[in-house]
């Protein structure tokens, strides 16, 4: 059982990854879709930190740091991917807009099949020379995207629009359920012998890098924070939007390093970025946002 479990361990973070976006898209209706045409600033200012600033601090990350080229473009993979689902869940917790966090998960996340590939390749010509003669297929980077993210939640948001009592009745099940699923999956893949799947992440690269991943989770959180006040965005989207920033989509880090490009070394980053950042993230997002709540009780 354990030696089938490590030998289809890529194909279930697929499988789970699908499922927790078909579980995002429960929480969305034709109302969602219209309310972010109608208020499109939050949303915007979400997407400019997620996209822009939080691959812009890994990228200066990298470059200060002495990490081999492939664990570079590890971290450079794990900023540009969307928000993972369990902003929705830390959004919840810190009482954030979670529309906006649902809003935010999922238009980055379309957006980021066309994005990502392409970035992703520029990321490989400049940290990896050309002798190693790794390309990342833009056509089956999207389709992967494409069946792990954007039709799953497409078939979540039928559900909620026809099947209301259904969507009603899975929605606090697969919200508690997958992510607990897939940090199971995660901690497997974790301690699987590579021959059977895993990535061999010792203690030592456990605590070099993870001190660079709570570097780029924080830098990236504060980035958006910042952006936020500029905009004066309100302190809750302001929440929202850093929570967004701070949790990376790592299981589609790990499709694209582990199951396209093949690559050992580019999945570890995203593998700490997994077992820290949920903590990290509410944690920095808990202290942020009671600082500011303290600074207002103040100035009133």
């Amino acid at each position: 059982m354990i030696n089938l479990l490590f030998e289809h361990i890529d194909f279930l973070i697929d499988l789970v990854l699908a499922f927790i976006t078909m579980s995002l898209g429960l929480n969305l209706s034709k109302t969602d879709f219209k309310n972010i045409v109608a208020f499109p600033g939050p949303l915007s200012i979400g997407l400019i930190a997620q996209m822009v600033l939080l691959p812009l601090s890994a990228l200066v990350l990298m470059l200060l740091s002495d990490f081999n080229p492939e664990v570079k473009v590890g971290f450079i993979i794990i900023a540009l991917c969307p928000g993972g689902v369990t902003s929705n869940l830390v959004s919840y917790l810190l009482k954030g807009n979670v529309a906006l966090s649902i809003s935010l998960t999922v238009v980055n996340g379309i957006l980021c099949m066309f994005s990502l590939p392409i970035l992703v390749n520029l990321a490989l010509d400049y940290f990896i020379n050309q002798t190693h003669l790794i390309e990342l297929p833009v056509i089956k980077t999207i389709e992967h995207i494409a069946l792990v993210t954007v039709f799953p939640a497409a078939i979540g948001v039928m559900i909620r629009n026809r099947l209301p009592k259904i969507a009603d009745t899975l929605r606090p099940i697969l919200k508690y359920l997958l992510p607990g699923l897939l940090l199971f999956i995660f901690l497997t893949k974790m301690f699987a012998p590579v021959e059977k799947g895993g990535i061999a992440l010792t203690q030592a690269e456990l605590l070099e890098q993870g001190i660079w991943v709570l570097l780029l989770n924080f830098s990236g959180m504060f980035l958006g924070y910042l952006l936020g006040t500029g905009f004066k965005t309100n302190l809750q989207n302001k929440v929202t939007i850093m929570v967004e920033v701070g949790l990376q989509n790592t299981a589609l880090a790990l499709l694209i390093a582990g199951n396209i490009l093949q690559n050992d070394n580019m999945q570890k980053p995203a593998m700490v970025y997994a077992i820290l950042t949920f903590f990290s993230t509410l944690l920095f997002a808990w202290l942020i946002k009671n600082i500011s709540l303290k600074f207002v009780d103040k100035e009133a």
